[in-house]
């Protein structure tokens, strides 16, 4: 598996053992790590800490992000998207997008390079959570 999927992934198992929503992301330049995070919408009680999020938000001020990659263990809802899109992010790996389909195309229509790396580990890690916990998860994508 690669290894910065695995820190995404880290990172959803970290936000569960929390009482969060378990998706994680990292933001990764020049073969490093620069900014890692997780979904914290139920920790923070703020509706927009998606992973991504709280991932570009740890990275903090890193000038130019067009030689960046995002890996997020779920493709990137629209919110998410937008940031990539926003800050010029070219690449992005999804774990999976079986569990929500996301804004792929959203994104590939804005010059994204989008590559679902289809983890049965990322798939199964979703499918228990919206089993254990279907109230907060169709919270969390907006269909409560």
């Amino acid at each position: 598996m690669d290894k910065f999927l695995e820190a995404a992934i880290a990172e959803a198992k970290q936000g569960r053992s929390e009482g969060g929503i378990p998706i994680g992301s990292v933001l990764v330049r020049d073969g490093v790590v620069i900014g890692k995070g997780r979904n914290k919408r139920v920790q923070d009680g703020d509706p927009v800490t998606h992973a991504e999020i709280d991932c570009l938000r740890n990275a903090g001020r890193v000038g130019n992000y067009r030689n960046a990659t995002l890996y997020s263990t779920l493709m990137p809802c629209y919110l998410c998207a937008g940031a990539v899109v926003q800050f010029g992010i070219k690449k992005v790996y999804a774990g999976e997008d079986e569990t929500f389909s996301g804004a792929k195309d959203f994104m590939e229509s804005h010059g994204v390079e989008v590559i679902n790396l289809e983890s049965e580990e990322c798939k199964q890690m979703m499918r228990q959570f919206i089993k254990e916990n279907p109230e907060l998860w169709y919270e969390d994508i907006g269909e409560l």
